[in-house]
């Protein structure tokens, strides 16, 4: 089984690999090969990972996490091979199932706990920034979607005009978080951001600044640098997503298909939000992963 993730230079993307890895150990009979871009932009790295393995006849079977799920719907056209997306949706035929987290609804969950958690913090205005990742990916415009939901849901304002990509990185997201300060020298209630390294970084941005002093960070993926940040109050939550058995299931889903069993065509591997209530727990469970 060929395991194509989006990249392997990520903590999140190690539990993918590690879960996908883990289905090997406990079949001995499966063997599993993961490789992933160097970046979430490596865009003709994948590429030509991609079309290399579909073509060199070495694997029977494929796990692929797209960075351009237009681009992945063009090169499997017309693939016999059982082909499973991970983490976010091919739409092509070929592709018999997703596993992956229905992050529109896990971001929704997020938002209204973000909300709620903001009124805790004495906010009586309570508006929320985005700082998201690539814009048109559609596992971002997902959590978008979701954000806006929740927090309008729970009696807040999603400030859409004013959402700021940052191509899912921190670098960017420091100015991002930067260009929100001076926009909004008043404070913001809330901040949620399209993974943890984004929201971790406009925490840190924000540091210092009196009227950021009391928002609510939000971030996604629950990897543990976000939890040890939620334990420290670098961060305020988390939606945190089950990458390893994300991992573990598409495997295990692409193997089924094999042997010719029919796959549900959306396979959810769940998610939580994470505050400091659970964080610790959160932080061992992720340890564990990785040992």
């Amino acid at each position: 089984v060929d395991v194509i993730l989006k990249t392997t230079a990520s903590e999140y993307w190690s539990y993918v690999k590690a879960g996908a890895e883990a289905y090997s150990k406990d079949n001995p009979d499966v063997k599993v090969e993961v490789k992933g871009a160097t970046s979430e932009t490596a865009y003709d790295e994948q590429q030509n990972m991609i079309e290399t393995d579909l073509n060199s006849g070495a694997y029977d079977a494929f796990v692929i996490a797209p960075l351009q799920a237009d681009l992945v719907k063009t090169l499997i056209a017309g693939q016999t091979a059982p082909i499973v997306a991970v983490d976010t949706n091919i739409d092509a035929p070929e592709v018999l199932s997703f596993v992956g987290t229905g992050n529109e609804d896990a971001a929704a969950e997020g938002g209204k706990a973000a909300v709620e958690a903001a009124k805790a913090a004495g906010w009586t205005d309570i508006k929320c920034i985005e700082i998201a990742g690539v814009q048109g990916d559609s596992t971002n415009t997902a959590r978008m979607n979701g954000y806006k939901k929740g927090v309008t849901e729970a009696g807040g304002t999603f400030l859409d005009a004013e959402v700021q990509y940052a191509d899912a990185v921190a670098d960017k997201a420091v100015a991002s978080m930067e260009a929100i300060m001076q926009n909004h020298p008043e404070g913001i209630a809330i901040i949620c951001a399209n993974n943890d390294d984004m929201a971790m970084a406009a925490a840190r941005a924000a540091k210092g600044n009196a009227a950021y002093a009391k928002t609510v960070f939000l971030g996604f993926d629950g990897i543990q640098s976000a939890c040890t940040a939620i334990l420290n109050g670098g961060l305020t939550m988390s939606v945190a997503q089950q990458g390893y058995d994300m991992g573990y299931k598409s495997v295990d889903a692409v193997v089924k298909a094999l042997k010719g069993e029919t796959l549900e065509k959306f396979i959810d591997s769940g998610a939580e939000v994470v505050d400091k209530n659970n964080a610790q727990k959160r932080l061992d469970t992720l340890k564990g992963y990785l040992a």
